[in-house]
């Protein structure tokens, strides 16, 4: 009996090690974007990036932001930055976040700085281009693979 026990701890060890989560270590990822849109109560942008991790990975991504809210005008981000939380894969990053933002803009330059959230991923997005804006807005912010 005793045997049986012994050979019983002894298979049963290995099993429980390999049915633990492996604990994968986490990445830091940046973003660099260009973006263009507008309008008027109801604004839109899309555009195209990078994302780059510290891992190796690379993904080419699409981008899209849309939402409502008292805002006017168009603006356009070239050379954007942003910065991600660490993960533990760069799919990860893929989906859709939370907006809030304000902005102001004259024609010439305009700047923005913005954190959008998905869970517990944070991405602070940072950008300077051209237009002309002023408002606030809540909505979405969705990065999406490129084929």
């Amino acid at each position: 009996m005793r045997l049986a026990i012994v050979l019983a701890t002894a298979l049963a060890a290995p099993m429980a090690l390999a049915a633990l989560p492996a604990h994968a270590a986490q990445t830091s990822c940046t973003m660099t974007y260009n973006m263009s849109g507008g309008g008027a109560f109801y604004k839109r942008s899309s555009g195209d990036g990078v994302i780059k991790c510290d891992n190796g990975q690379t993904l080419a991504v699409t981008i899209e932001s849309k939402g409502g809210g008292l805002t006017f005008g168009k603006s356009t981000i070239e050379n954007g930055l942003g910065k991600f939380t660490p993960v533990n894969d760069i799919r990860d990053l893929i989906g859709g976040y939370a907006t809030a933002e304000a902005n102001a803009g004259n024609s010439g330059n305009a700047s923005k700085a913005q954190v959008v959230t998905k869970g517990s991923i944070s991405l602070a997005l940072t950008g300077k281009g051209s237009g002309r804006t002023l408002g606030v807005s809540f909505g979405s912010f969705i990065i999406s693979a490129r084929d």
